[in-house]
């Protein structure tokens, strides 16, 4: 990928109102509803590793040597306050990259949350901070950290290229990734998906029927 945005381009680009009201935006429409109206949705192994995780922020992309987790903790230092680290951690999934301690770190660096391809622990301490954290997995063998990463450049996270300047959406349903170059038509498209589910919802109360709203061929079918 060629001329990534700066953290200066990336505040211009986002769109003319507040990160905090993109976030909020975002969050609202949900990872299920942003997956479907032009994000990227990422593989179900990433799921919220406490019940009740959610967020919705920019994306700081981090690289790991597998089984390390030196960038991550460089990582906490340089990504701007309030984005999300999006963590590429190659094939070696089955070690605890994250736990208590970096979660503390990251609360004191103003940092939003987490998604990491791989494993992370001290999940009821991560629970107990209330940090949104999203991982493949579970682990209880710590990583190394004296192996060499990369903060800022671009990774590859359940599936999806992240690059400065992407957003996350990440909730129960699971992680979905939008381009800044698309958030106000993914924002739009999401807006319009949940204005006709709205309708939907009223016409299926009143007596219609999926088959009749979706235009569905129910003669596909067989009865009995």
């Amino acid at each position: 990928m060629h001329g990534h945005p700066t953290e200066e381009d990336h505040e211009v680009s986002t769109t003319s109102r507040s990160s905090e009201d993109v976030a909020a935006a975002l969050a609202r429409l949900g990872s299920a509803t942003i997956g479907e109206s032009g994000g990227l949705a990422a593989d179900r192994r990433l799921r919220p590793a406490w019940s009740g995780a959610a967020v919705a922020a920019p994306a700081y992309p981090v690289g790991c040597t597998p089984g390390d987790n030196l960038a991550v903790h460089v990582a906490v230092t340089t990504a701007p306050r309030g984005s999300v680290l999006v963590v590429d951690v190659g094939q070696v999934a089955d070690r605890g990259y994250w736990g208590e301690v970096l979660t503390t770190a990251a609360e004191a660096a103003g940092l939003a949350g987490l998604v990491l391809d791989g494993g992370v622990r001290d999940v009821a301490a991560l629970e107990a901070h209330g940090f949104p954290v999203f991982s493949a997995t579970i682990a209880l063998t710590g990583a190394t950290k004296d192996k060499p990463g990369t903060v800022g450049a671009p990774v590859r996270v359940g599936g999806v290229e992240v690059e400065l300047g992407d957003w996350v959406v990440a909730d129960v349903d699971g992680v979905a990734f939008v381009r800044g170059s698309v958030l106000e038509d993914v924002l739009a498209a999401g807006n319009g998906r949940e204005s006709k589910e709205a309708g939907f919802f009223e016409a299926l109360k009143s007596g219609s029927t999926t088959v009749e709203l979706l235009g569905l061929d129910a003669a596909l079918v067989r009865q009995g």
